[in-house]
């Protein structure tokens, strides 16, 4: 799945109140931490993480492996803060 520039607009428009619902610590990312990400994305469509990595490789490699793994697109990214977004079967955020 692939947004256009609009669609990422839209959803960072969206994701700008909300609260980051789950936090990588230093442990890293692990089994347990992507199948929260997992249940969370599946109920919310649209999630921020908060990913406390010491370089911004480490977090853009975090990044990356989270999309991989739940096969969401990454909408933003600031800070330690990245947001993610995977259509649900019976998707509540329409995409304009």
């Amino acid at each position: 799945m692939s947004l256009t520039i609009k669609q990422i607009k839209y959803l960072r428009s969206r994701a700008h109140t909300l609260k980051p619902v789950v936090i990588i610590g230093n442990a890293g990312l692990s089994d347990a931490v992507l199948n929260e990400i997992e249940s969370s994305i599946e109920h919310h469509e649209l999630i921020k993480v908060k990913i406390n990595a010491a370089t911004r490789e480490d977090r853009q490699t975090m990044i990356d492996q989270i999309c991989r793994s739940v096969h969401a697109e990454m909408v933003n990214n600031i800070g330690h803060i990245a947001t993610f977004y995977r259509a649900a079967a019976t998707p509540s955020i329409k995409l304009p």
